[in-house]
């Protein structure tokens, strides 16, 4: 690699200095200096990721060494290296595992591209595209195409590229980019993530033909909507988005929305002038303003539930279950509570809630040690080497290598709790053990039970007495709720 073998110490001490240098660097004093700054630092982006690349290939490739000299079965070899290389790069588990395939096919494959990228004379954007638009050919053609595209590679942008690497793809091995096509169409799916201004993209992967019919239609009946004055001011673009929701989801108008609202907005906030944010999990938050104006416009029915939270510090109040399973109202608040996969820095949406310290290991089925995960965490953490240490208040995850990763639960009211929950969200450290009284909080409130909901008091044999001198609105929401609900009907 045109490099001495130094020690890690010593190689680590070096990346950190430059790190150090690079982030004092005063500002360039001239325009000339500025480019040439940003085309020397472009340059060594690159190579930072061609290192980036080849350390993670040397991990995979020393982890599986390592276990198939202990005697394991090849099937089972490497089996979350993916997650580990997540973590240490602070990306979900899926990117993870990306990187780890980008990796393989960048070294073994791809030899011109690889080399490019090293010398800075391609952007990783572009190395992708190659390794994207390769990836389903065997590895003779690979190598192949990658060698007869070697002088294009920095001449042209990264869409020119992918387009012209496809087709000469194509052209070298047609029978496997038929099959190639064909498997495409077994992928399609429809998926939805956040966007901007409160937004959602609902994208839809479907085959060519699938996806033009589709679009025409709904062009087609817009138009028609605007030609004969029906669009109501609407724009094509609005009508087509509006047609979309309703077709699909059988409504009379795109606004009237089923909805349950879990009360992850506080009183003041639904039912006063407040401004702290609701949220929808899963997807994240949304105006005080805006839900107000959701819940007292809505045409359809809306249903209200309220969980409730700790004074002092916001979070969620627990519950309890003897079952083995997270189910019912106690995985709703766990989804709730961590919104999306718990592990640090993922981002997927949740699969599983399921027990930190397993079932079989004696965790309990309880508020205390439940994660909400996405089904690759979840099946992550129970390889040989993995821990996960929970509590509502925070998640610790220890990988087969000795790093720690700590990921903070941020609180659901925010009016409590203010200074508590500190800016970093995710810890790494070397350690050897993960101290568990460290996740272990106290329990404050002895008087909150194992239900969904405030404490009670009790007759001697236990069972909770319901207050008779409030209706269950007063009960459940606050006469403050019961005032907000009268006076919306009366309106």
């Amino acid at each position: 690699m045109g490099m001495k073998a130094q020690s890690v110490p010593e190689v680590i001490t070096e990346i950190h200095r430059w790190h150090e240098v690079l982030s004092n660097l005063p500002p360039a004093l001239s325009e000339v200096d500025a480019i040439d700054r940003i085309t020397a630092l472009e340059e060594l982006t690159s190579a930072a990721a061609a290192a980036q690349a080849r350390e993670t290939l040397t991990f995979d490739m020393r982890r599986r060494n390592r276990e198939a000299e202990e005697g394991m079965t090849s099937r089972k070899q490497g089996k979350g290296v993916g997650a580990e290389i997540a973590l240490a790069r602070k990306v979900s588990r899926a990117r993870g595992s990306t990187l780890l395939k980008f990796s393989r096919s960048l070294l073994i494959d791809l030899p011109h591209t690889y080399s490019a990228l090293r010398t800075g004379s391609i952007s990783e954007e572009k190395a992708r595209a190659v390794a994207k638009e390769t990836d389903w050919l065997p590895r003779d053609k690979r190598r192949q195409v990658d060698e007869r595209m070697a002088d294009r590679l920095a001449e042209v942008g990264v869409g020119r590229l992918g387009n012209e690497v496809r087709a000469l793809a194509q052209q070298v091995d047609q029978q496997a980019a038929v099959a190639h096509l064909e498997k495409c169409i077994e992928e399609r799916a429809v998926s939805v993530r956040p966007a901007p201004g409160n937004m959602a993209y609902l994208s839809a992967l479907l085959p060519m033909p699938q996806a033009v019919a589709v679009y025409a239609n709904l062009k087609k009946s817009a138009a028609s909507l605007i030609g004969t004055g029906e669009s109501g001011r609407r724009t094509q673009s609005q009508v087509m988005a509006d047609l979309l929701v309703e077709r699909t989801t059988g409504q009379e108008c795109a606004e009237a929305v089923p909805t349950e609202i879990h009360l992850v907005m506080n009183d003041d906030s639904l039912v006063g002038p407040g401004d702290t944010p609701a949220w929808l999990p899963g997807v994240g938050p949304l105006p005080a303003g805006a839900a107000r104006k959701f819940v007292a416009e809505n045409e359809a029915s809306v249903f209200l539930r309220r969980l409730y939270t700790r004074p002092d510090d916001g979070q969620l109040v627990r519950m309890d279950s003897r079952r083995r399973e997270f189910s019912g109202l106690l995985r709703r608040m766990i989804v709730i509570r961590d919104d999306v996969c718990r592990s640090p820095w993922c981002d997927a949406q949740i699969k599983h809630a399921d027990h930190a310290t397993a079932f079989a290991a004696g965790g309990d089925t309880d508020w205390d040690n439940a994660s909400g995960l996405c089904a690759a965490c979840n099946f992550a953490k129970e390889l040989n080497g993995w821990k996960h240490v929970s509590s509502p208040e925070k998640l610790i995850v220890k990988t087969p290598t000795g790093h720690r990763y700590e990921t903070r639960t941020k609180p659901i009211d925010s009016r409590a709790g203010v200074g508590k929950f500190e800016d970093a969200a995710a810890t790494h450290t070397d350690a050897d053990t993960i101290d568990e009284s460290a996740v272990k909080p106290r329990r404050r409130f002895q008087g909150i039970d194992k239900a969904h909901g405030p404490p009670q008091p009790r007759r001697k044999t236990g069972k909770v007495i319901p207050d008779r001198g409030a209706s269950t609105v007063e009960y459940l929401f606050g006469a403050r709720f019961r005032t907000f609900l009268s006076t919306n009907s009366a309106q």
